[in-house]
Formats: C-alpha cells, structure tokens, sequence
C-alpha cells in the first residue's frame, strides 16, 4: 500500500482509545467547526426513556482534539459496516465527509460521525449545569452515565488532549472523581 492509500476515520470519543477495527495508521487530529460535546440523549446505553442519559456528540462550533485512522482500501467495507453498527444504532448522526489536519500537519478528508440536529434524541446546546444533572442520576444497559464520563475524562488525560469543558464536568458531578487509586491510596491526578 502506498502511503496516504486508504480512507480515514476521525473518532473524538472510545474510538479514540477502543476503535475495534483494523488500521494502518493512525495520528492525532483536529476537526474544525465541531466540538466535542454532551448533546445527545441516551434512552438505552446511559439512561432509559424515563431518565434519559447524554452520549457525545460533535455539536456545531468550535474545534475538536481527536484520533485519525487510516485504513486499508481493501478493509473498508467491513470496517464500514462495523462504524454503522456500532455509531448508528438509533441514527443520531449524521455521516459526512470532513477534513481533519493530522498531527504531521497533512490535511485529509475523514469519516466523520456529526450529530443530527434534526433528530428527537438532539439534546442540543444544554449548560453544563444541566449536563451535569443528567449524567449524574442517569443509568443504561451500559451502565451509569457517570461510568462514561470519568472514562471519556480519564483517556482524555492518557491522550495529552486537554477539555476544559469535560473536565468541569466531571468536578461538577463527582469531585473525588479525579482522585485516581493508587497502591493504597488516592492521589491527585
């Protein structure tokens, strides 16, 4: 394969650290004119139709740190097939064409998830207060919404990529949640 063959995927969320398909590169990467954002209501993984929880989503504005995957021509369709299944199941986003610039400073033009305005699970622009009440009484099939913050918050910090906003969060829900255990005790992370 030479280089740059391939399509790209850009993942701002688990697929930063869990992307579940095979690749042949991968690099950091900006997106602009989204940001990474607790925007869309979650009615099954991180909350039920009565409590719903909030998932990530890429709102409008703003900039997002995230994770490009190349892949191999010859593995898209199953790696396709694999990101609709897996980021599609309620079709709260939009798929769509965007560039990203890479961390060597190379544009290309990526997969990306864009959350759908238009849909009913469109939580849209909520305060972080709100966010907050949300996510911290909500539980899915997956498990407390809480449980998807800290791990988004925790890899954030693992990958250097600094948000402000979920990390506000997050102190905003549980303040001893950026204790982290260690041998015998917590220490400030």
């Amino acid at each position: 394969m030479a280089d740059g063959e391939g399509r790209w995927v850009f993942g701002y969320g688990s697929l930063m650290w869990r992307p579940g398909f095979n690749f042949v590169e991968r690099s950091s990467a900006i997106l602009h004119g989204r940001r990474r954002a607790f925007c869309i209501y979650s009615v099954h993984h991180r909350g039920t139709y009565e409590r719903p929880g909030l998932v990530l989503g890429l709102a409008p504005g703003g900039a997002c740190k995230g994770a490009a995957y190349r892949v191999a021509e010859a593995d898209w369709p199953e790696v396709y097939a694999y990101l609709m299944e897996r980021e599609q199941p309620t079709e709260t986003y939009v798929e769509a064409w965007r560039p990203v610039r890479l961390a060597d400073g190379r544009r290309v033009e990526s997969l990306v998830f864009l959350s759908d305005l238009s849909h009913p699970q469109w939580a849209g622009a909520l305060t972080l207060e709100r966010q907050a009440e949300l996510i911290a009484g909500a539980v899915g099939l997956s498990g407390p919404n809480i449980d998807y913050l800290r791990d988004l918050v925790d890899h954030l910090r693992d990958l250097r990529i600094t948000d402000q906003d979920m990390e506000r969060l997050l102190m905003m829900i549980d303040p001893i949640a950026t204790m982290r255990p260690q041998s015998g005790g917590f220490t400030q992370a």
